[in-house]
């Protein structure tokens, strides 16, 4: 636990030297973190106009990266893109980009071996859900923070991958979106509610709640298929 707290504690920007990549062909920009060992990789999925430089994903990168897991946070727009506000919005393009990466890091021979997994924020939640539907054999699992899996809509029932859904008790309307969206589901899932914390799970300790359940979903998911896959 003191690993995960002194990552949250640091939610400066990054100056680890972690490798900066660039990602498809319009050369999404992101950050790839890889420890000793690995046990996995979690590739980011950002949302509502965020990139790889969102202060609360990296702070969940780093907490990951701390227990053996390697980490990709990238752009899914690019700088043009970004400013068109309706693309924020367009589940298809953002969900391609995650395809997109995810074949980077299949190819990639420093990642390939390693069973993927996808955390998705806000409408990255969504991206990260569709694309598990349409590569069912390349993710693991999907972790989703204060995220719109409902904008996933009809993709949520191509979904294998274990499915973890992590909301605010208190940021009530997309509350009531993330349990309409997990009867949705029909792979294993889970609701968890974060007591009292709000949508960018500011309170006191929420988002170490936040790290500490997206860790244990991913050690129990990835690292199986690892231990799997090395037999």
């Amino acid at each position: 636990m003191e690993e995960y707290l002194e990552a949250i504690m640091s939610i400066r920007a990054d100056s680890s030297g972690s490798p900066g990549v660039h990602i498809g062909p319009l050369g999404l920009e992101g950050i790839l973190s890889i420890p000793d060992a690995p046990k996995g990789l979690v590739i980011f999925a950002h949302g509502s106009g965020s990139s790889r430089l969102s202060p609360r994903n990296k702070a969940v990168a780093r907490a990951l990266t701390a227990s053996r897991f390697g980490t990709l946070l990238f752009d899914l727009l690019t700088p043009l893109e970004a400013e068109n506000r309706n693309n924020v919005f367009d589940i298809a393009l953002l969900a391609e980009r995650v395809i997109e990466t995810v074949t980077w890091a299949r190819e990639s021979s420093r990642t390939g071996p390693l069973p993927v997994g996808l955390f998705g924020a806000s409408t990255g939640a969504a991206a990260a859900l569709v694309a598990a539907g349409e590569r069912p054999r390349d993710i693991a699992a999907v972790v989703s923070r204060g995220g719109r899996p409902d904008l996933a809509a009809t993709h949520l029932t191509k979904v294998l991958a274990p499915t973890l859904l992590i909301v605010g008790g208190a940021d009530s309307i997309v509350k009531e979106l993330n349990a309409s969206a997990f009867r949705g589901l029909v792979c294993e899932k889970r609701l968890h509610i974060v007591a009292g914390a709000t949508h960018l799970f500011e309170e006191p300790g929420a988002l170490e709640e936040v790290v500490q359940e997206a860790t244990d979903w991913f050690e129990a998911h990835l690292s199986h298929c690892l231990k799997v896959n090395s037999k």
